[in-house]
């Protein structure tokens, strides 16, 4: 999967606007990035990728790009 191909799932996750997120930009700067969009992550991993992930575990992410890494098969 490509970087813009994440980026696409991750904005859909989020529900925002194509092409709003950067791998660059602090999720403290995504008004959409909130308790329900924690979420909305937990399950994304879980049914694209396999992955388990916690709500702590995200809450340790800062930026899009720790999300996008974390999407690595």
């Amino acid at each position: 999967m490509t970087e813009q191909e994440k980026l696409a799932l991750l904005e859909e996750t989020l529900e925002v606007d194509e092409g709003s997120l950067t791998p660059d930009m602090h999720l403290d700067d995504i008004d959409e990035f909130n308790s329900m969009a924690v979420l909305s992550l937990i399950v994304m991993f879980e049914d694209e990728f396999d992955k388990k992930i916690t709500g702590k575990e995200i809450k340790t992410y800062t930026s899009v790009s720790e999300i996008l890494n974390r999407m690595e098969r």
